[in-house]
């Protein structure tokens, strides 16, 4: 149980890390703060899981950079393209799309992010978790656990309001009486943009998509 609450800590640690650069990046690259991920709070789990899985099977290969850079690209490549395909779906929309990215794979993962990556593998596997982990075990057990359970009630509540919310989203569109996908966009962007956690679903997500399964079948 200890075992579980030390990763699960991890987690969230490695989850508000993600959190933090996809916010760099967006005041980088729009010049303005976005709270960037799926969930309300300050976390993207997508970079917690995928430090889970590098920490798990790369620690091993700490002494070789470049062997932690290639699986660490690999790693989180194959977490993210399936991450996009069951967002998918499950809400029947296109989360993020990097078709206009040169070596993409189905718009879902592409080159420059997988090296983005395996670079951010590197510097997790052979500096900062190192570091994490001598902080962690300098706080006592019953520490851990305290500060855990309370993370995981947090979380939790945080993932089923989130989802509602998407759940919402989705039945927006779904209510949308248009044929084409580009004017279903438009149109629930249009009804939701003064709904304040919707729209900052909508706002984290530039590139998100319905996919228009109707006209798909026609």
């Amino acid at each position: 149980m200890n075992d579980f609450l030390v990763y699960f800590l991890i987690l969230i640690i490695y989850s508000f890390f993600g959190w933090c650069c996809e916010v760099l990046y967006g005041l980088i690259m729009e010049k303005r703060l976005i709270n960037r991920g799926f969930l309300i709070g300050p976390v993207c789990p997508i970079y917690g899981f995928g430090a889970i899985f590098m920490i798990l099977f790369l620690t091993k290969y700490k002494s070789d950079p470049i062997t932690v850079f290639v699986l660490g690209a690999v790693i989180c490549s194959i977490l993210e393209y399936f991450t996009s395909y069951i967002m998918e779906k499950l809400f029947n929309a296109r989360w993020w799309d990097y078709s206009y990215i040169k070596f993409n794979i189905n718009g879902r993962i592409c080159l420059p992010f997988s090296c983005l990556f395996g670079i951010l593998g590197v510097i997790l596997i052979c500096f900062v978790n190192p570091f994490v982990n001598s902080l962690i075990n300098m706080i006592p057990d019953i520490y851990i656990t305290i500060i855990s359970i309370i993370l995981i009630i947090i979380f939790l509540s945080d993932i089923i309001i989130s989802f509602n919310i998407i759940n919402k989203i989705k039945l927006t569109a779904q209510n949308v009486s248009k044929d084409y996908t580009e004017e279903i966009n438009k149109k629930v962007k249009e009804k939701l943009k003064n709904k304040l956690l919707q729209s900052r679903l909508l706002k984290a997500f530039p590139k998100f998509n319905f996919i228009n399964h109707q006209k798909n079948t026609k």
